[in-house]
């Protein structure tokens, strides 16, 4: 028969496993839904060159969510996280100009979609657009999507790929916040 000080003794070996058993089951759990999270909702991207500015400066940090495209479609304007078409190794960001389907133009460093008289309004260009103006013509396949920078005088761009388009497939997700610089953190939209 253990003696009350054995019977003391053993209680707090037991509270000190399950303890230690909770703390393993709780960090298990963290890490499972962390990689969640990481794998099929949000993407997060870095920013190594100037294409995107001044929407999107060099050094920014991005958040994308992975679930934007999936039961809707991207948008023309849309700011998109992707696998480069010509290197699936190298994740880009663009934003979207040309959508499925639709032919897009650019002259004289205008963009017109489906052969419109008006050109599509860029207010978001860095400055004026003044190299690789064109004359371009796209015809964007169906499922496919024509994606340039902000900074056309400094992107490299759907202007300049051996495989022109971005496939719907390949969409990682829609970039949505900039969480740095802290200064800058806030949404994209």
């Amino acid at each position: 028969m253990l003696s009350q000080e054995e019977k003391l003794k053993k209680r707090k070996d037991q509270s000190a496993a399950k303890e230690l058993i909770s703390w393993a089951i709780t960090l298990v759990f963290a890490v499972v839904a962390a990689l969640f999270v990481k794998n099929y909702v949000i993407i997060n991207a870095n920013i190594p060159s100037g294409s995107m500015e001044n929407t999107i400066m060099t050094g920014d940090r991005l958040f994308g969510f992975r679930l934007s495209y999936r039961k809707k479609n991207p948008e023309r304007g849309d700011i998109i996280i992707f696998k480069y078409p010509d290197d699936e190794t190298e994740n880009y960001v663009k934003r979207v100009i040309g959508l499925p389907g639709e032919t897009v133009e650019i002259e004289d460093a205008q963009i017109y979609i489906d052969g419109a008289d008006t050109p599509l309004e860029e207010n978001y260009l860095k400055e004026e657009w003044t190299l690789a103006t064109g004359p371009y013509y796209f015809e964007v396949p169906e499922d496919a999507y024509l994606v340039l920078g902000d900074n056309r005088n400094n992107s490299y761009d759907a202007r300049y790929w051996d495989n022109t388009f971005v496939y719907k497939e390949k969409i990682l997700g829609k970039a949505v916040f900039r969480y740095y610089p802290f200064s800058e953190a806030g949404s994209l939209y």
